[in-house]
């Protein structure tokens, strides 16, 4: 979609990179950080519960601890969605969870102590999220879209939180007493995790496995018209720069991982794909111009209109005719599939555009 490289690769002097280091969005970078923590966190609850889960002996303890590993492996591949979705590629705080680390491997630590050390790093995952979640509001509308998905993580990890203390009790009971705690309070934790799972009852269950080339399309479709009209609305030339910045980055990965994964799979099957191309290409066109523009001119904001106009042309050609020829010819795991060639060429891409604009 939208733009056209030559030969595969974004050049140092990339429209994402330059902008990157002209417009003052270090927050959008620091928003990176956090969410490539939430990454490397969620890693380490992982490994937390796979080494954990067979030293309970207790057939109750043991399927709660299988349903948390199997969300938070799901969770993981949210995240990972996620993180592309959101445009900006990070390295994660170093050394950020090294007493975390350590809790995991010390074998001088009890079960009890060593749950205690998992419930508080969900804590921290929460608390993660939840600041990327309110950070988004204060940036804009077109991050608080790309991380929609958070919320599900947020109160799973909630819910898995009133299980873990839950857990902890049972555990703290018996080893201060040698007898089996009062069953009672998992009705207790069944209530609020039932209360937990309505509010995230409606939020977008998004990951790796089961998401459809389309669907990933589609919500880089959305974020961008988000984009749009963040900069029509805004009067500020600072909040401008930020948003076309972003719009910058964003059209140039989806327009070089569409190129690379999409077209060459839909060619055979759609006849217009050299259109698309040619269309991308006057688009290219159409954004270098607009850099050259101050964005407090009118004349910016006639050109923003004409360059939308020509992308929500090109978005109903490929909503509405591409998407129809993936769906006729590619069967469900293969949407699927090349979905997750899409979403990793973009990843590398964004990781390429950071260590240009490094």
């Amino acid at each position: 979609m939208y733009l056209k490289h030559n030969h595969g690769k974004i050049p140092s002097e990339s429209i994402g990179g330059e902008m990157l280091k002209t417009f003052d969005d270090l927050k959008r970078v620091a928003m990176a950080v956090k969410l490539a923590d939430m990454r490397e966190t969620q890693n380490l609850l992982i490994a937390f519960d796979q080494k954990l889960l067979p030293q309970f002996a207790d057939q109750e303890i043991r399927n709660r601890f299988e349903d948390i590993l199997q969300d938070d492996q799901k969770n993981l591949s949210i995240l990972d969605t996620l993180i592309v979705q959101y445009g900006i590629q990070a390295q994660p705080t170093q050394n950020m969870l090294d007493q975390a680390h350590g809790s995991l491997d010390n074998a001088e630590l009890n079960l009890y102590q060593k749950v205690g050390a998992l419930e508080l790093l969900k804590h921290q995952q929460v608390m993660n999220g939840l600041i990327i979640h309110k950070a988004a509001q204060k940036v804009g509308a077109d991050v608080i879209a790309a991380i929609g998905p958070i919320n599900t993580i947020n109160f799973e990890n909630r819910a898995h939180q009133e299980q873990l203390k839950a857990i902890l009790e049972v555990l703290g009971v018996l080893e201060l007493t040698g007898e089996e705690a009062d069953q009672g309070f998992w009705a207790r934790v069944q209530d609020a995790v039932a209360a937990l799972s309505g509010v995230a009852g409606n939020v977008l269950h998004l990951s790796t496995q089961d998401i459809k080339v389309q669907d990933a399309i589609s919500l880089d479709h959305r974020k961008v018209e988000t984009l749009f009209k963040q900069i029509e609305d805004s009067e500020d030339p600072a909040k401008i720069r930020e948003f076309f910045a972003q719009l910058c980055r964003d059209l140039s990965i989806h327009a070089e991982a569409e190129e690379e994964t999409v077209y060459p799979a839909v060619r055979a099957y759609y006849a217009d794909t050299q259109e698309l191309y040619s269309e991308q290409a006057e688009a290219k066109l159409m954004l270098k111009n607009l850099q050259a523009l101050n964005p407090s001119t009118v004349e910016f904001k006639v050109q923003i209109r004409n360059l939308k106009d020509a992308i929500q042309a090109h978005v109903q050609q490929e909503e509405g005719e591409m998407f129809p020829a993936i769906r006729g010819n590619f069967d469900e795991a293969s949407q699927q599939q090349l979905a997750v060639r899409f979403n990793s060429a973009k990843e590398r891409l964004q990781k390429q555009q950071m260590a240009h604009s490094a």
